[in-house]
């Protein structure tokens, strides 16, 4: 059996993906054969792998780090939330029905586990070493009982616990003091320590704290990581409808991950800027579409909601989306619908991508996803959509605008086009295009072809730099995640935790879980 690790949160969001892809890619430069492992997944950005399988794309990131082809054993379970309520059930990479949080949590779940224990024992039956990522927090007292992501699968599995906590937010000590305190003593006897993330200033002034937490909790510190900007990697979201305005700003930014969360736009290589406008809809999917767009020089991307904010956007985005339908109908309430219209009839540049390109067209059959039968589409391009009860999950590859292009496909909606120029599986019309392929943008050379369209058609004299490599980038990314490890964690230490376990007698911490 090969070692492990079970990187658990405070929080969700504290940083469990990001410290999950720092040690991959930490170990694999020590030359360590490892591989990533998140027994249950709540995402609406997912990826396919190249057997067909649907998995979030946070562990398809971590492949990566790992340096290895992401499989449906390394996230064996995979939510998608379609609604407050329920959510798709993904098993094994392939949709299996929808799920109340209710029926899900009352016993669907729990039944899972020893689907999710064989392919957890698969993987260290190939891999030295296999890093696991928990979600949310183990604490979740009321979810202990059918839990399968967190202390569920460290008991089970025999993994110590990491627990990372995000600093930045505050109140870190109480959170790994409380984390740890609402635990059953089998259950905290498998928390090894934890992982301070996001520090800033002088560590000096922090370690009176952590030796503080050691003598209450007998637990080291196993590293401080200090803020880095731009550090996110394609992580879940697990956001449902942007509310009121104010509200849907928070949301579109803690959504955005990457390149364009936090990144400073480089300078554009031409004279001019180009102005991206992502319309944030509803039960957004694989948002990480317009990473690649931020991550050239000169791009400026943001997430909008208010029709006038197209106004000025060189390009609009329909990104993806888990509710066709619902997005439609957000779109003509805030009136984005009718600006998209007035903007395709103009000839300035739209691009909808999957569900975004559902909703350009004339009109859809709906009988699977918000079950509302036929609805009329923006009209914009010649297509009619009919959901199928089986999903499309594949890794398609073509040639567009004289360039190579790969991409990857997740719906429901089968796409009869009518008419239009052929683009990629979808259709061009003026200035209007529409694809179901996420990832195409990530094609160097199909994206600087595109984006000179772009300009083109908006009078703008932008120039696509011609060496930004979307590749080399992300690979540079999740070296930095590997540094930040190496640098600023005990990596000795973290390295005897995963071969041998949590270290024994830790002390109890009451009170414990309730009864």
């Amino acid at each position: 059996m090969s070692g492990g690790l079970l990187v658990a949160g405070t929080t969700s969001d504290a940083g469990k993906s990001v410290v999950t892809a720092g040690i991959c890619r930490w170990l694999v430069r020590q030359g360590v054969k490892v591989a990533p492992f998140k027994a249950q997944n709540m995402s609406l950005n997912s990826f396919v792998t190249t057997e067909g399988a649907e998995i979030g794309r946070a562990q398809a990131m971590q492949a990566q780090a790992c340096r290895i082809e992401p499989t449906a054993l390394m996230n064996p379970v995979l939510l998608k939330p379609g609604g407050e309520q329920s959510s798709q059930v993904v098993l094994l990479g392939k949709p299996v029905g929808e799920m109340s949080a209710r029926g899900y949590h009352g016993g669907r779940q729990q039944r899972l586990l020893g689907t999710v224990l064989d392919c957890l024992e698969q993987l260290r039956g190939t891999y030295d070493a296999v890093i696991c990522e928990g979600a949310g927090s183990p604490a979740e007292i009321n979810l202990r009982r059918t839990d399968i992501v967190n202390m569920g699968i460290a008991r089970n599995a025999g993994l110590p616990v990491l627990v990372v906590g995000d600093i930045d937010r505050g109140g870190v000590f109480a959170s790994f003091f409380g984390t740890v305190a609402l635990l059953s003593p089998e259950d905290q006897a498998c928390v090894a320590g934890f992982l301070v993330n996001k520090f800033r200033g002088d560590v000096s002034l922090l370690e009176p704290g952590l030796d503080m937490l050691h003598g209450l909790t007998g637990r080291r510190t196993y590293g401080v990581l200090p803020f880095r900007h731009g550090l996110g990697i394609d992580e879940e979201d697990g956001m449902g409808v942007p509310p009121a305005r104010a509200e849907s700003r928070a949301w579109g930014s803690v959504s955005l991950r990457g390149a364009v969360r936090e990144s400073v736009v480089a300078p554009p290589v031409g004279e001019d800027v180009l102005r991206v406008a992502v319309c944030a809809v509803p039960l957004m999917s694989n948002f990480t579409d317009v990473d690649a767009l931020a991550a050239e020089p000169g791009v400026v991307v943001r997430f909008v909601d208010r029709p006038e904010e197209l106004s000025d956007a060189d390009l609009v985005v329909v990104p993806g989306t888990r509710g066709t339908v619902r997005a439609l109908e957000w779109l003509r309430e805030r009136g984005l619908a009718d600006a998209l219209v007035r903007r395709a009839a103009e000839q300035r540049p739209v691009l909808g991508i999957c569900g975004g390109f559902q909703i350009l067209g004339e009109h859809i059959e709906d009988d699977v996803e918000s079950r509302r039968g036929h609805v009329d589409g923006l009209g914009i391009l010649p297509v009619r959509v009919r959901f199928a009860r089986e999903k499309t999950l594949t890794r398609p590859a073509g040639e567009a605008l004289g360039e190579h292009v790969e991409g990857y496909e997740i719906h429901h909606g089968v796409a009869d086009v009518q008419g239009g120029t052929p683009f990629l599986d979808g259709c061009r019309v003026g200035q209007t295009w529409g694809t179901h392929w996420h990832g195409s943008l990530e094609s160097d050379g199909f994206r600087r072809a595109f984006l000179r369209e772009v300009a083109a058609a908006a009078g703008r004299r932008f120039v696509p730099a011609p060496d930004t490599s979307f590749a080399a980038l992300r690979e540079e990314q999740l070296d930095r995640l590997g540094d930040l490890i190496e640098q600023h964690a005990d990596t000795d230490a973290l390295w005897r935790l995963i071969e041998s376990g949590a270290p024994q007698g830790l002390p109890f911490i009451p009170p414990g879980a309730p009864a």
